[in-house]
């Protein structure tokens, strides 16, 4: 069969119809999704994969995580469902984190898109479920048993119908089966609505297939990266930083090698895997190490599989980034969000001055389960983000989830909910790192409990111990803190709460870039305008 070929201008239409399609299911997600993670905080990604499980469009507000393990684990789907295995109307579904995303509150979800009574394309989706069943997402399992449902590769419909034997074992395991069944059958809704869009754009433009489309944008996308890393200086360059851990702290190490055209990233050297829920599964690994290398080389590139063929990532086996089953992964976030420091660090030596700082939030997140005063259940799960590190020329932004885009949840919404209080948030002065550009700030939020009956919180914080690195002669953010009525806790136990608990969460600050000295005296001012920076900072670290 001839290849199709596409001029330019073709080929940018196309391609904005496509990222159409994929919005166009991202926002029948949120709109469908009954839990406030999905729907509120961002918590999800839709890709549109080619027959073999390439990426080649995503949604315009997904989540770098899931962009990067969608893929890997449509490839999975294909190897458990070869084509022929595949029907019209079946929809795949996981959970499993050595698979998928690293944890099992996400469910991946696959639809085998079918045009001319021939398999075309794949439609995928991520989302944060509201429970999994098992403990809360915590960092403090001891091991992957305890942190819920974990649902292999199957079919949650099959051929058009639901397989009610598997959403009768999932509402059977989780605790509040009316969000999380909503929120699959959203998920449900949304790779339908891709399909859908797809065919349409194949009639329209009378495509034969998807494929000759697919690897063109795939094809040009590689060849971009290629030629942006070209001009990086070949050669090996290392970093490493240490991180909180839970009890104690652990090191995260990267050697990164620079080819004439392609880039092969290292974590030898990393803390082996630990028995608390901290450890980042190779899949989450990758997602989070190709992010920011395509933020650095070429951040405009469309983002497709074709970016990121020229990336290769290890880390050693039953590592802290590599974990065997059945070590527990719940809290991956708190190791695979720093990423970023470890890979900016490393290429900072081979690109000088264009790096940012570490940033100051991997993830904060609480989890909070119970029972309201009419005796139903209740799971919530709300982000509190800290500051972004400087750029080398800007400041960083504040109460932001970078390296992800994890958004708040208005406290209306979650005190609407949830028997619980939001007594203030607010931004914290002095906490972004002082710089020729600052770091930015960091929040302090306080939650007061509303039940009567005992609420378990599950905390995921970190940089307690190990600030935000400056960059550049910038100084360190601020580190994190968490207090229940009064007092420091240990920021990744689970822990009952009671009527009239208070706790407060002190997110870190992103780290400063550049000399204090050297920033302008009209941006400091602003600052101390603003409530970002007091008096008596302006004069300890600006001069002023």
């Amino acid at each position: 069969m001839t290849r199709i070929t596409f001029d330019p201008v073709t080929l940018e239409v196309l391609w904005t119809r496509l990222t159409a399609v994929v919005d166009e299911a991202a926002t029948g997600l949120v709109r469908t999704s009954f839990s406030t993670i999905v729907r509120e905080s961002n918590d999800f990604a839709c890709v549109l994969m080619d027959k073999d499980g390439d990426s080649v469009v995503q949604s315009t507000l997904s989540i770098p995580s899931f962009l990067g393990t969608l893929p890997i684990t449509c490839k999975h789907f294909i190897q458990r469902f070869p084509p022929a295995a595949l029907k019209p109307g079946d929809i795949l579904m996981t959970n499993d984190p050595w698979l998928a995303t690293g944890h099992v509150p996400d469910v991946t979800m696959v639809t085998p898109l079918f045009y001319r009574d021939k398999l075309v394309a794949f439609a995928g989706c991520t989302a944060h479920m509201p429970d999994m069943g098992g403990r809360l997402r915590s960092p403090d399992s001891t091991s992957a048993y305890e942190e819920g449902l974990r649902i292999p590769p199957s079919k949650l419909f099959i051929e058009g119908r639901p397989n009610e034997q598997l959403l009768d074992m999932i509402k059977a395991n989780v605790r509040v089966s009316h969000l999380v069944l909503g929120d699959l059958m959203a998920q449900v809704t949304t790779n339908n609505i891709m399909g859908q869009s797809l065919v349409k754009v194949l009639e329209e433009y009378r495509l034969p297939g998807f494929d000759d489309l697919a690897n063109t944008i795939k094809s040009r996308s590689e060849q971009a990266m290629r030629s942006a890393i070209s001009r990086v200086l070949a050669g090996v360059y290392a970093d490493e930083i240490m991180v909180d851990g839970f009890d104690e702290p652990l090191r995260i190490a990267c050697r990164i090698n620079v080819k004439s055209d392609s880039v092969h990233v290292d974590y030898t050297g990393t803390s082996p895997a630990i028995p608390r829920g901290l450890n980042s599964v190779l899949n989450y690994t990758y997602a989070y190490t190709v992010y920011p290398l395509k933020c650095i080389l070429n951040p405009n590139i469309p983002n497709n599989q074709g970016c990121f063929l020229p990336f290769t990532v290890w880390a050693p086996e039953g590592s802290l980034l590599n974990p065997l089953h059945p070590t527990p992964v719940g809290g991956r976030a708190l190791t695979g969000h720093f990423l970023h420091a470890v890979v900016f660090g490393a290429l900072s030596k081979a690109l000088p001055g264009r790096l940012p700082a570490d940033s100051g939030c991997p993830l904060w997140l609480v989890t909070m389960a119970g029972k309201d005063d009419a005796g139903a259940p209740f799971s919530v799960t709300f982000f509190a983000n800290g500051g972004q590190g400087a750029s080398p020329d800007r400041d960083g932004l504040s109460c932001v989830s970078f390296p992800s885009n994890i958004s708040n949840t208005p406290v209306e919404i979650l005190e609407s909910i949830a028997p619980l209080r939001f007594e203030y948030k607010r931004i914290i002065p002095d906490s972004g790192g002082p710089g020729r550009f600052r770091g930015g700030a960091s929040q302090e939020v306080a939650v007061r409990i509303l039940a009567h009956e005992p609420v378990t919180a599950a905390l995921m914080t970190d940089r307690v111990k190990f600030p935000a690195r400056g960059r550049d002669g910038g100084l360190p953010g601020t580190r994190g803190l968490v207090k229940v009525n009064g007092e420091d806790v240990h920021p990744k136990l689970q822990r009952t709460l009671r009527c009239g608990d208070l706790l407060v969460l002190r997110t870190p600050g992103g780290g400063g870039s550049g000399d204090p000295l050297e920033r302008e005296g009209w941006r400091v001012s602003r600052d101390i305008e603003d409530g970002y920076v007091t008096r008596e900072a302006a004069v300890r670290h600006y001069g002023l």
